[in-house]
């Protein structure tokens, strides 16, 4: 088995290379002149762009593939009060830049909105601004040129009281949007709400690829293993395999983070323990040829360095792991 990694966002080991700078709207209210705030707002996003491509060209130094964006690429995108503001037109030609680099060095990049995108919500009005934000993300994916293999992560969202009511909400939202945006979805299970059993079924109802995070699995499970869920999990990724994707193949992702202490095991601590991911690697690596791994540690890509310092050092002992450059690895058996 293939296993390649990546990280979140920001990178600590480039200075000033931000791309999540921002501007409140209560700051923007405050000028004079609107036009000029929103031209404020463009540059804001154009430097954002390129301090992206400025970290994409450190993964390819570090060679790693997988990259999250930041959902932050573009301060006030979907605030009520500028609704007939349309950046996009303007920043379409930073955007391709980034997609075409990433396209150029076989680089893998998603989004993950935020919290406050849930299509569980029984409110019209957070439904409404949920399908605005997604569609925000979707179109930035396709500023950049990239096809359906650059995906939008999210969870399904609160239970409100009736969980079996949230899911079947959850369901009709989602197939009540465009398949443009349908088709870019994937569901990860959460550490408090919709464990990972209860994802994967909603998954497979909704014709979405399943990503699993075994930290949100350690803390909020029916007491199953990851592992014998993996099987029906692979299968929701089935449009992207090789038999039925050809060169547009996707592996599946998962997500990994270590508890941040025993009194906060749901918080995501600064690097990753190796032996749970390890165990967990090893337990799927026959049924599957390749796996894509996002870290979600705070420490970023200086989490993904220790990570493939700890991984050497297990080769270098005779474990059943050969590293194959800065960022990806195989595992015996796979």
């Amino acid at each position: 088995m293939i296993v390649r990694f990546g990280f979140v966002a920001m990178s600590t080991q480039l200075e000033n290379a931000s791309p999540s700078r921002t501007m409140t709207m209560a700051s923007f209210a405050k000028l004079d002149d609107r036009e000029a705030g929103l031209r404020r707002l463009e540059r804001i996003s154009e430097e954002n762009l390129r301090n992206t491509l400025r970290l994409l060209k450190h993964c390819k130094y570090m060679g790693v593939k997988v990259y999250r964006l930041t959902s932050k690429l573009i301060p006030l995108a979907t605030h009520e009060a500028l609704a007939d503001w349309s950046p996009y037109e303007t920043l379409a030609p930073a955007f391709a830049e980034v997609g075409e680099f990433a396209k150029e060095n076989g680089m893998r990049l998603s989004f993950h909105p935020d919290h406050f995108t849930v299509l569980s919500t029984p409110r019209e009005e957070v439904l409404v601004k949920s399908v605005i934000d997604l569609e925000h993300h979707v179109r930035m994916l396709e500023l950049m040129g990239l096809d359906e293999r650059a995906l939008c992560n999210i969870h399904v969202g609160g239970s409100y009281g009736d969980k079996d009511s949230a899911g079947k909400r959850f369901l009709a939202n989602f197939a009540s949007m465009p398949e443009r945006i349908r088709r870019r979805i994937t569901l990860e299970n959460d550490d408090k709400t919709f464990n990972a059993a209860e994802t994967l079924a909603i998954s497979e109802e909704a014709g979405a690829p399943m990503v699993l995070d075994i930290h949100h699995h350690q803390v909020n499970n029916a007491g199953e293993s990851p592992e014998s869920l993996w099987p029906r999990i692979v299968r929701t990724w089935s449009r992207f395999s090789p038999e039925q994707a050809g060169e547009k193949s996707l592996p599946p992702k998962i997500h990994v983070s270590s508890p941040k202490s025993a009194s906060d095991p749901r918080g995501h601590a600064d690097y990753v323990e190796l032996e749970p991911l390890l165990r967990f690697l090893l337990a799927v690596s026959d049924e599957t040829p390749a796996l894509d791994v996002m870290i979600e540690a705070k420490k970023k890509d200086d989490a993904l360095l220790k990570l493939m310092e700890d991984l050497r050092e297990t080769e270098r002992k005779g474990g059943p792991v050969r590293v194959l450059d800065g960022a990806s690895i195989e595992i015996a058996g796979g």
